[in-house]
């Protein structure tokens, strides 16, 4: 029997703008755990308890199955705030939140077994096809390995991309615990606490009502039960998630930094040194806060359902430039702060390593977002010969639409 959402619970409906209580637990056990989770390589259980009950685990759930369907701007603003604390967190949480998002593509059988007791499933996913998946009737039996898991010991479910002989293009499929076991294979120097190990199937039996096709996900292709924050093209909003968590690390970074530059000043620091704080404080705040404004125009253009190439080339590219932002506000921090504090264990170092590690996704590499995004606006004012005679003002209002 399905589990319907009893308002009385102490969970969330929705994540924000303005934090629940829930919310700011999930925040506070968070940071006062990321120590720990980043040694550990993994959270804790009583983060991930709270985060869940926080709702990010059902936060783009149906809501024939008890989920809100809830908006990218609510996600982020959340995310955010738990990344302050600790960025591992933020990341689980916000990929809980983003695979519910594609178990909305299972079909209707699917999505009654995957949510049958309740919306607060953690489901983890890796989209990089690979093993293999042997066609059988009425399903395909999957084996092999998939890296990088984020936040697979506490997985409920599990999301898995592989390519199927013959077939037009890869599926997912949805597998539950039980059918998987976890290889240990996370050792990366930053977003340590996400424990991205490695998923391992040796001939699972997935029938055909779990799984769907990778190119619909991508596309955000429209489909029964699917709403508006179901059908987003992957492009549209996948980069402002990842950077999500990194927003938090680089909020928590400049305020740990802000504590120990005050105490340095206080110490009657000579003149140029502290003119060189007052300098790093302002330009990397007004980095982290440009860096912001790009992720809330991320989110709002998700949240209105635009689909045009234009718009995902855009969100791509505002995604980018942000996590570039946040990496170049970071970097200053860290290095001003130098060996007095940049160097040593605590939220400056591991702030510092997250933010890196965030920034190195293949998902937000500048270049790429650059260059697919000026394609599109130079081949939407014509071929070379012909742009010189457009005006500057329209290249201009071109590239801003």
């Amino acid at each position: 029997m399905i589990q319907r959402h009893n308002p009385a619970e102490e969970r969330a409906d929705d994540l924000g703008p303005v934090l629940s209580a829930p919310v700011l637990a999930a925040v506070e056990s968070a940071a006062t755990q990321a120590a720990v989770a980043d040694d550990a390589r993994r959270l804790g259980d009583e983060t991930v308890t709270l985060l869940t009950r926080a709702g990010f685990a059902r936060h783009f759930v149906p809501r024939a199955w008890g989920g809100p369907e809830g908006t990218f701007e609510s996600l982020l603003t959340a995310a955010a705030a738990v990344g302050e604390g600790c960025a591992s967190s933020a990341w689980c949480a916000v990929l809980w939140a983003a695979h519910s998002r594609f178990a909305a593509y299972l079909p209707s059988a699917g999505q009654r077994e995957l949510w049958a007791d309740g919306p607060d499933v953690r489901i983890c996913a890796s989209v990089r096809p690979s093993g293999r998946a042997r066609r059988l009737p009425g399903g395909r039996r999957l084996s092999g390995e998939w890296e990088c898991v984020s936040g697979v010991d506490f997985a409920d479910w599990l999301l898995l991309c592989a390519p199927e002989p013959g077939a037009a293009g890869p599926r997912m499929f949805a597998v539950p615990k039980g059918d998987f076991h976890v290889r240990d294979s996370w050792n990366s120097s930053g977003m340590r606490g996400t424990g991205s190990h490695t998923a391992v199937l040796e001939g699972a039996f997935v029938p055909d009502h779990r799984s769907f096709s990778m190119a619909d996900l991508l596309a955000g292709t429209p489909g029964p039960g699917r709403s508006r924050c179901h059908t987003v093209p992957a492009h549209l909003a996948g980069g402002l998630l990842f950077c999500a968590p990194a927003l938090g690390a680089a909020r928590g970074v400049l305020a740990a930094w802000s504590v120990w530059a005050a105490r340095a000043q206080a110490r009657e620091l000579p003149q140029n040194d502290g003119n060189r704080l007052h300098h790093a404080l302002a330009r990397s705040a007004d980095d982290i806060e440009a860096a912001e404004l790009l992720l809330l125009a991320t989110a709002r253009a998700a949240d209105t359902g635009v689909r045009d190439e234009g718009d995902v080339l855009r969100n791509r590219r505002r995604s980018a430039a942000a996590v570039d932002l946040l990496l170049q506000g970071v970097e200053r921090l860290f290095r001003t702060a130098g060996m007095s504090a940049g160097c040593r264990p605590g939220p400056i170092e591991r702030g510092w390593r997250d933010v890196h590690t965030v920034a190195a996704h293949q998902m937000l590499r500048r270049e790429a977002a650059a260059m697919a995004y000026a394609a599109f606006v130079f081949s939407a004012l014509g071929d070379h010969d012909s742009m010189s005679a457009v005006p500057l003002t329209t290249l201009t209002e071109v590239s801003a639409s």
